[in-house]
Parts: structure tokens; sequence; C-alpha cells
């Protein structure tokens, strides 16, 4: 059975996409820790990002950085947190978080944002 995030990247799910190319997709976390919180997945299905082959997380991280980059332009922050974590779902991905300092990462408050809130930060990456 497909994963939420394969059924995302396939369209079944709506996503807040920020980024794609032919092996990765980069979407907003939908109960996120920070405004502009993007979760970075490969599009092949694998359930822990250690039993991607190196050739695939070197893929992986510099599609990540290049979303990084993507969100420092957009998204006022000091810098651009990286956590993988990878519990919640079986589907190797990393998560990007704008921060200001480092508690802002806190993954026991997560948000719930309004969907013209979460679109409206989609809009403001991707502009």
């Amino acid at each position: 059975m497909a994963t939420i995030f394969t059924r995302i990247i396939n369209g079944e799910i709506p996503s807040y996409k920020i980024a794609e190319d032919d092996k990765h997709y980069a979407f907003l976390d939908i109960n996120p820790v920070v405004k502009g919180h993007t979760l970075v997945v490969p599009k092949k299905e694998n359930d822990y990002l250690f039993n991607l082959s190196d050739e695939e997380i070197a893929d992986l991280i510099v599609f990540a950085k290049k979303v990084a980059k993507k969100l420092e332009s957009k998204i006022e922050c000091r810098r651009i947190a990286v956590t993988v974590i990878g519990l919640e779902v079986p589907h190797a991905h990393i998560h990007l978080l704008p921060i200001n300092a480092e508690s802002d990462i806190d993954f026991k408050h997560k948000m719930t944002l309004p969907a013209e809130e979460m679109q409206s930060i989609a809009d403001k990456i991707n502009g």
C-alpha cells in the first residue's frame, strides 16, 4: 500500500508544492512546527533514509539544498534547520525549518494553519 507521501506525490492527496524534479518532491508540512516547514522526499518509496543508496542520498541532499535556498530567500529567518526523524511516515524524508533560534524547533508543538494561510506561504515561497 502506498504511503501518504506517495499519494501526495501522485496527486491523490492535495499538497502545497514547493519544488519538484524527476526524483524528488518538496511540500509544506500540513502540521508545521514553524511557518514554511517543508518536507523533502524521494519519489521512490523507501521507509528509511539510510536504506537509500549513496547516490540517492546525495541527490536528495542536493535537492534539499536547492529547496532550502529557496526558503531562505522567501521566508525571513536566520537559518534553515534540517532534521531527519522518520517515524511518523514510513517514507524517507527530510524536514527543512526556517528558524531564528534553536528553540524554534519543537516537534511537540505543531501548528494547524488555515488552508488560506498555507496557500499564502506556498505562494510566497514559489513567487
